[in-house]
């Protein structure tokens, strides 16, 4: 019987794929389909855990096992989590103060057709960290950037603040000059939605008293080590909060979550609520007048006895 034998494609067999553009070499069936300008590789931008190793995702370990380079804000810290899942792709350092020269270095890889990973200390890169110059370098030049999303502080606290969610304002980490902070603070006092910043350990005491004296009453979170054994929320006003964290101070960087300020509700003339009751009366018909009153008591918030004494008594 004649055998039939199959021409296998560059690569086949052994443990490796056909280069397609914007994606990657290596990996299981259904990996990233990432479309970038061809011939070029893709720039992934991979979450990691911001305190506990274990809130690594199954998807980012296998980006850092598969990409050429990984480049890290610092490689010390890194290298543990590359350890710890035992990752051994090559790694270099991209911080605040070399982000403009490693940003070159990796746009060359990049644009020679090399997948890079970049990852932060904690957390998703970029957010108050380095990041923005590279991302914005291989935009520019038709490569493919992909989010690989995981754990961020800022979101990790507001989710258990016990304040409003729906709408939140981050303000990274507040300004080291207490001059330019309580500018800062200052122009939030008519801000309804909740606040979010970082601040470092040894300008917590400081913001602290600032937001107590120029934000009154509001109620503050103070979220540290977050996903940690020791890690702890302290809720209260921002006086509370002080008297509880004492003489001891904290360790390591924080995130500070502020109550926005209470909206208040507009004052309303009899005349007003009159004149409303009307407006229903004449575009929806006759109504009885329990009905004005709900409905008024409802758009405007006073309360229906109010309106309804007002329809009874003119």
């Amino acid at each position: 019987m004649k055998r039939i034998h199959k021409h296998r494609q560059r690569g086949e067999g052994r443990g490796e794929r056909v280069r397609e553009p914007g994606r990657l070499e290596k990996g299981p069936p259904g990996r990233e389909a990432c479309v970038g300008r061809p011939g070029t590789g893709a720039l992934y931008v991979v979450s990691t855990p911001i305190g506990n190793l274990e809130d690594m995702t199954i998807r980012a370990i296998r980006i850092l096992k598969e990409v050429r380079l990984i480049a890290a804000e610092d490689t010390r810290r890194t290298r543990v989590l590359l350890d710890r899942y035992q990752i051994e792709t090559p790694l270099i350092s991209l911080h605040d103060h070399n982000e403009l020269k490693k940003s070159g270095l990796l746009m060359a890889k990049l644009l020679g057709g090399d997948d890079v990973a970049y990852v932060s200390d904690a957390g998703t890169p970029g957010i108050s960290d380095p990041g923005y110059v590279l991302v914005r370098e291989a935009l520019a030049e038709g490569i493919s950037v992909v989010p690989v999303p995981g754990a961020s502080a800022l979101i990790t606290a507001i989710s258990v603040s016990g304040l409003p969610m729906d709408t939140f304002v981050f303000y990274g980490f507040l300004p080291s000059k207490p001059s330019k902070r309580r500018q800062l603070l200052l122009s939030l006092r008519g801000e309804n939605r909740t606040l979010i910043f970082y601040e470092a350990p040894h300008r917590l005491p400081d913001s602290l008293k600032d937001i107590a004296e120029l934000l009154d009453k509001r109620e503050v979170v103070l979220a540290r080590e977050m996903t940690k054994l020791h890690e702890e929320f302290l809720r209260g006003s921002a006086d509370a909060v002080m008297a509880r964290l004492g003489e001891g101070g904290v360790k390591g960087e924080v995130t500070l979550i502020v109550a926005g300020a209470p909206r208040e509700s507009p004052e309303y003339t009899d005349e007003d609520l009159l004149e409303r009751c009307d407006q229903l009366e004449r575009t929806e018909g006759e109504l009885s007048l329990r009905d004005r009153a709900d409905r008024v008591a409802k758009e405007t918030g006073v309360s229906r006895r109010r309106v309804y004494r007002l329809l009874l008594f003119p």
